[in-house]
């Protein structure tokens, strides 16, 4: 009878590969910045546990040196790059990915290729995957707390999650934009995908031309170029800087840490938190 296959020393049960949000992080991080909104995620978790969080420009402007777009694929990239050099010396540790924002958005991308059985490691080997304010979060997508209205801001992703979608959750507070942009607010959505997918790599381009094709038609189901000239008056305008203004001063995006998601009044980051242990 073959003996037992067993892992090498030190490979955990559960690998946690947490993606920081928007200015939480950077190539060469500082360590005394914390680990931002996760933090209250991925401390703590059972011995099992090890968790790896991801350096990448975590950047929003051309300025900073990479535009969004750019920056959340350089978190892809090294998000799957951490997976898997512990896949290849772990080959019976599972993995966990974690995200916020930007973080969560690169996260998703990676569960979301590892779901279609393509990916670095096998679907199976993702036991969860959990995103705060996922900015191409899915109406369809496994969710937790209060219901909130629309998609992400760039858009849902063409296809889902496949096949761990099982293993997926996703937390948006009402009324954060960047998780909840209303269906019909056009403009936003057609502003939002243009920034998730400008400098996206070729092999994405196919799952972009789905998106840009479900949106194109939604603008045409809802009345087409009059209704986007429409959106775009200076009423509607100054009235969706009002909006946005308002969502900025309010905090919601930020808040996470107290946002309540059931009636047991726990907390978006406390309930991740409980979950990923509950799979280590």
């Amino acid at each position: 009878m073959p003996a037992a296959q067993a892992d090498p020393p030190g490979c955990p049960t559960l690998n946690v590969v947490a993606v920081p949000g928007t200015w939480e992080t950077s190539n060469t991080p500082d360590p005394g910045r914390g680990n931002g909104m996760l933090a209250q995620v991925t401390s703590n978790l059972p011995a099992g546990a090890r968790v790896d969080y991801v350096a990448y420009p975590a950047t929003a402007f051309p300025w900073e040196g990479d535009v969004y777009a750019a920056s959340r694929n350089r978190a892809v990239d090294n998000a799957r790059g951490i997976i898997a050099a512990t896949a290849e010396r772990c080959p019976l540790t599972n993995f966990a990915l974690v995200g916020y924002s930007q973080g969560a958005d690169a996260a998703g991308d990676l569960a979301a290729e590892i779901g279609t059985g393509l990916g670095v490691i096998g679907p199976h080997r993702l036991v969860a995957v959990g995103l705060l304010s996922d900015p191409r979060r899915s109406e369809l997508d496994p969710f937790v707390g209060p219901p909130v209205a629309g998609t992400g801001a760039g858009g849902a992703r063409a296809g889902g999650f496949g096949f761990v979608t099982p293993n997926v959750r996703t937390i948006c507070a009402v009324g954060d934009l960047y998780c909840s942009t209303p269906p019909e607010d056009f403009v936003t959505r057609l502003a939002g995908f243009l920034a998730i997918s400008a400098g996206s790599p070729f092999e994405q381009l196919e799952n972009y031309r789905d998106e840009a094709t479900a949106l194109y038609n939604d603008i045409m189901t809802a009345g087409g170029i009059p209704m986007l000239q429409l959106q775009l008056t200076p009423e509607a305008n100054e009235l969706r800087e009002q909006k946005i203004r308002t969502f900025y001063e309010s905090q919601i995006h930020q808040d996470y840490s107290n946002y309540v998601v059931d009636g047991r009044g726990t907390t978006a980051t406390r309930w991740l938190h409980d979950w990923i242990a509950s799979k280590a």
